[in-house]
Order: C-alpha cells, then structure tokens, then sequence
C-alpha cells in the first residue's frame, strides 16, 4: 500500500469544489484513499486548518462545521505529530510553520507529499509532488 501525506491545499478540495482548480484529481486520490489502496498520513493540524478555512473564508454556520469536525475525525487518516526540530529546519527555508509539518511528516514516515502549493513544490523538491501528477496516477488506476 502506498502511503501518502496530502495537505491542506489537496484535502480542501474533498469539501468544497467551487473556485478550486485539480478537483478531479484530488477526488480521485480521495476514492483510492477509501478504496483502501492508499494509507493517508497527516499532521493533525490538518483538523484546524480546514476548520479554519471553512469558517473563515467560506463562511460555513456553526452546524456545518460541527459536522465538518465529526468527518475529519472520521476520514481514517492516520494521524502524525511532526518533530519539531524538521519543522524549525523547513521553516528556516522559507515555509510556514504549518506547511512544513507536513514536509517534516511526509520526510520523518519517508512519504511522498501531495500538495497543491507552489512554494511546497519548490522548497521540498525531494519530497513534495504536484497534485496534478498523482492525481492523474489515481484517475488511471
């Protein structure tokens, strides 16, 4: 079984589609995730950050986030607390502290990370890779 780690920028297409490019791509990860032919590892601020961006920038009412809040706990990702020394190691190189826990996740479990975020792509170049590619890997399966 192949593991993964996808951030945010890919998991925020499993919940709203509107205004996000590489839809089907991430979709068709999310049917391989629940097929069973791929293991999800995700740093759990994961949780927080598409609480965040539901709230804040979709505007979503307090029952819909409750039950965006009982999915994730749901999803069956396989939760993942990045060490802090690869945060701080990623975060000097120019990432946020946010995106390089899952950089330090995918790197500490020897992973891939599946991202939709150029400054990932091209601070990370050994461990992350575009959504666009393996997104399609999925599609072709």
């Amino acid at each position: 079984m192949t593991e993964l780690v996808l951030d945010a920028s890919v998991l925020v297409k499993w919940f709203r589609r509107q205004g996000e490019s590489h839809v089907e791509e991430a979709l068709a990860l999310r049917s391989a995730f629940e097929e069973g032919r791929l293991l999800l590892l995700a740093p759990p601020l994961l949780h927080l950050e598409l609480i965040n961006l539901a709230g804040r920038r979709w505007h979503w009412a307090e029952e819909r986030l409750t039950a965006l809040a009982r999915l994730l706990k749901q999803l069956g990702l396989q939760w993942v607390e990045p060490e802090l020394e690869r945060v701080a190691i990623w975060t000097a190189r120019g990432l946020t502290a946010y995106d390089a826990a899952y950089v330090a996740v995918a790197e500490t479990a020897g992973a891939v990370l599946i991202t939709a975020d150029q400054l990932v792509l091209s601070t990370a170049t050994e461990i992350a890779q575009p959504l666009t590619s393996w997104g399609q890997l999925a599609l072709d399966h």
